[in-house]
């Protein structure tokens, strides 16, 4: 069976091509449900099951182990997906903007992306490691170790436009001619403030112990395509927060008795004595 290889978007010419033509941001103010985002641990070869606290959604990674970023299309529609990991492009390696380079998911595919972007034929592996290893404190970066991110955007349709009949000209040539609507490119105002009120939010705290290593590289092909974007504002932002076991149980975000053991319907095996 023949694999459907994502597509890459954001190289330098279709990147200029995907910013110049987006539209203002207010053509899209309320978030939707384009992508599902999940974590596998690749050794183990499970998904990392996520525990909900104050608002955010926590991982526990183990040390040494490599992963993988799953994320499935749940439209019938391409999306792109700008992936960052540590607060770093997993394609390019600038600090991430939701601008930049990312992954064009065709309708309903389902891909794994399992490391940093080294050409369109390989990547360096993601793998949990000690902070300082990890490839942001590697590169001056550390301050946002501990969180994966995507931003999913929704891509232009073209529409027909209807055909009108010419104005008349009336007085001077000018007076008849309608006058182009400049796009609205503000929001970074807004991104900044939602960056504000998540740390606001923040559980109290304790250092954040391992991040995303650079790892072997691995051969794993991508194709460049063309996106347009239909809007400068993610259609959806999803943010999966990860540190060691040790670390979330330590600030209370699990609890070490109950994280990885599944419940059982029937805990006794047979009547007990009255007492």
């Amino acid at each position: 069976m023949k694999r459907r290889l994502p597509a890459l978007t954001g190289i330098p010419h279709a990147l200029a091509l995907t910013l110049a033509l987006c539209l203002p941001l207010s053509a899209c103010a309320r978030e939707e449900t384009l992508l599902d985002v999940s974590i596998v641990d690749v050794d183990q070869g499970e998904q990392l099951s996520p525990i909900a606290h104050r608002g955010r959604d926590y991982i526990a990674g183990h040390p040494g182990h490599r992963f993988a970023v799953t994320m499935q299309n749940l439209s019938g529609e391409r999306v792109l997906a700008v992936l960052s990991v540590d607060g770093v492009n997993a394609i390019s390696g600038q600090t991430a903007g939701a601008s930049q380079a990312g992954y064009v998911l065709e309708p309903w595919q389902r891909v794994e992306i399992r490391g940093w972007r080294k050409s369109y034929a390989d990547i360096a592996e993601f793998y949990f490691t000690d902070l300082p290893d990890s490839y942001a404190a590697r590169t001056g970066r550390p301050d946002n170790v501990g969180v994966i991110g995507v931003a999913a955007f929704r891509e232009r349709r073209l529409q027909a436009m209807p055909y009108s009949p010419p104005a008349p000209m009336i007085g001077e040539a000018g007076k008849a001619m309608a006058e182009r609507s400049s796009a609205d490119a503000a929001g970074a105002g807004n991104e900044s403030r939602a960056r504000r009120q998540d740390s606001a939010s923040a559980p109290s705290a304790m250092a954040q112990q391992i991040g995303t290593g650079h790892g072997q590289r691995r051969y794993d092909p991508v194709a460049q395509t063309q996106f347009e974007r239909d809007s400068a504002r993610p259609n959806q932002r999803i943010a999966l927060f990860y540190d060691s076991f040790e670390a979330l149980a330590a600030r209370g975000i699990i609890r070490a008795r109950n994280y990885g053991q599944q419940p059982e319907p029937f805990p006794l095996g047979f009547v007990p004595d009255p007492y």
